[in-house]
C-alpha cells in the first residue's frame, strides 16, 4: 500500500498570490485615503497622506487639493495658495485645480494671478460655466468691466439657469451706465426658480427697487 505523497515547500507561485492580494487592498486603501482626505475638516489627515503615504506623483496631487480645500474653507488663502501650488505642480491637467486656486487668489487680492488660473481652468474645461462666471467676478473687482460682461455672456450661454450670473452680470451693467440691459437682468434672475439660498433672489429685488425708484416720475398732462 502506498502512503499519501509528502507535501512540498509552497511554491513561489502560492506565497505570491496572497502577497498581491494584500499590496492590492492597501493600496487601494491608500488611494481612497489620498482622494478623499480633503472631505474631513481636518488637515492633520490630508499632511499625514501627503507624509506617509507609498503613493507618489499625480495620485498626491489629491491630497494637496483637498488640504487646499480645507483651508479654503477656513479662509486662510495663503495657506489654500501653497497646496494648491503643489498640486498643480504634480498634475498640471487638472481644471479644478486653477479654479480652486483661483478662487484663493481673488479672495487674497491677487486679481491678476486669479484671472489668469480662471483662463487655465478654462482652456481644460471650456465647457463649464463657473470658472466664466467667477473670473467675470475677478474682472469686475479689477474694474474692468466689459470684460467681465464678456465673460459673464459666456456663463450665462452656458449655464442659463444660473440666477447669480444673471445678478452679477446685471450689477456690471448697471455700473456701466446700462440700467435698461441690468433691469432685463435682474428680471431675469427673479424669473428663474429659487434655489436653496434665497439671497440672489432679494438682491436682485432689491436692484429693480432701486432702479424704479431712480426713474424720473412722469408729470402729469392738463
Amino acid at each position: 500500500m502506498r502512503g499519501r505523497p509528502v507535501a512540498g515547500p509552497p511554491s513561489k507561485m502560492t506565497k505570491t498570490v496572497p502577497l498581491l492580494i494584500v499590496l492590492g487592498v492597501l493600496i487601494g486603501l491608500s488611494t481612497h485615503m489620498v482622494v478623499n482626505c480633503g472631505d474631513e475638516d481636518e488637515p492633520d489627515i490630508c499632511s499625514a497622506v501627503i507624509g506617509f503615504s507609498p503613493l507618489r506623483g499625480s495620485l498626491i496631487a489629491f491630497a494637496y487639493e483637498g488640504r487646499g480645500r480645507i483651508a479654503l474653507r477656513h479662509g486662510d488663502w495663503r495657506r489654500a495658495i501653497a497646496d494648491f501650488d503643489e498640486a498643480i505642480h504634480l498634475n498640471p491637467n487638472r481644471a479644478s485645480l486653477y479654479r480652486d486656486r483661483a478662487l484663493a487668489r481673488r479672495q487674497d487680492g491677487e486679481l491678476e494671478l486669479a484671472i489668469e488660473d480662471y483662463d487655465e481652468a478654462i482652456a481644460h474645461d471650456p465647457k463649464l460655466a463657473a470658472p466664466y462666471h467667477q473670473r467675470g467676478l475677478a474682472l469686475a473687482a479689477k474694474g474692468d468691466l466689459d470684460r467681465a460682461i464678456l465673460s459673464y455672456n459666456t456663463a450665462i450661454r452656458l449655464g442659463p439657469s444660473d440666477a447669480q450670473a444673471r445678478l452679477d452680470r446685471g450689477l456690471a451693467f448697471l455700473a456701466r451706465g446700462r440700467a435698461d440691459d441690468a433691469r432685463a437682468d435682474f428680471e431675469a434672475a427673479l424669473a428663474l426658480p429659487a434655489g436653496k439660498d434665497g439671497r440672489t433672489r432679494n438682491a436682485a429685488r432689491a436692484k429693480l427697487a432701486e432702479l424704479t425708484s431712480a426713474e424720473p416720475t412722469p408729470v402729469p398732462r392738463r
